[in-house]
């Protein structure tokens, strides 16, 4: 593919480079998933990955805190840095990794304890020895739920509404102190108006974290990123490659690559 595509490797109005994959390369067995993959990820940031199904974006996503080597047979081959440093490197610990680089799911997986058990569950694990209620609340305010449970903290967190379940998974993750926080398709499984308040939720949450977001919803990823990634499948290899990254607004009206327009035009995927 089109190096000169990657233009966002050349930086972004300054920022901070947070993490950075280079030649990045995720095989399931001998199957090769996603091919020599190098982007940066930028401090304060919200970046999408968009493609069609089968494009590798959530195979991408997963080897930014190693989810994928939860996942039998898998191995790859590049790098992954974070703050300079190789995750996949034999002494680092992959719990410490996925607790500096958090995770939300499409479907919203909230434990079956209390909305208050939810929140605290990481943060006992890891040994928080500050005042755990006002970790709670501090984690619930800043994942815009604390006024609609705060009176109700000891109820089952499975009885709240999928949209207020999936806030509820983002405050567990914001609870643990991260610094990036990886969201697979998180609004997916909501109805509009749901999905609406964790769009505007994630503005505010970048202002504190920075954001890798996988979507299908072009018009999402239009609305919330700053910047966006786009994938494709390589036809002779069926393999998952980079084609384009660059500033939202630039890629959505001013792509280098044709893939990319033919994609976000509607003429396939």
């Amino acid at each position: 593919m089109m190096n000169q595509a990657l233009v966002m490797n050349k930086g972004y109005d300054g920022a901070t480079v947070k993490m950075e994959s280079q030649n990045l390369s995720v095989y399931y067995g001998n199957n090769l998933a996603v091919k020599d993959v190098s982007m940066k990820i930028y401090e304060n940031t919200i970046t999408a990955l968009i493609g069609p199904s089968g494009c590798g974006k959530s195979t991408l996503l997963r080897s930014f805190n190693r989810m994928n080597e939860l996942i039998p047979g898998v191995h790859i081959e590049g790098k992954v840095l974070f703050h300079g440093e190789d995750l996949n490197a034999r002494d680092v610990d992959p719990v410490a990794v996925r607790r500096r680089i958090g995770m939300v799911f499409q479907k919203p997986n909230p434990f079956p304890k209390t909305i208050y058990d939810n929140v605290a569950f990481g943060p006992r694990i890891y040994g928080y020895q500050g005042n755990m209620d006002q970790l709670v609340e501090e984690s619930l305010k800043a994942a815009a739920l604390w006024d609609e449970v705060r009176d109700q903290l000891d109820s089952n967190g499975l009885e709240l509404s999928g949209g207020q379940q999936q806030r509820l998974c983002i405050a567990r993750a914001i609870a643990v102190k991260p610094e990036v926080i990886l969201m697979d398709e998180p609004t997916s499984a909501l109805d509009p108006i749901a999905a609406g308040k964790i769009e505007d939720l994630l503005q505010e949450l970048k202002e504190q974290y920075t954001i890798l977001i996988v979507t299908h919803n072009m018009q999402q990823a239009a609305r919330v990123s700053d910047l966006t990634a786009f994938m494709m499948i390589e036809k002779e290899e069926r393999t998952g490659v980079l084609v384009e990254y660059n500033r939202t607004s630039e890629l959505f009206t001013n792509p280098i690559v044709d893939s990319t327009q033919d994609y976000i035009t509607g003429r396939f995927g």
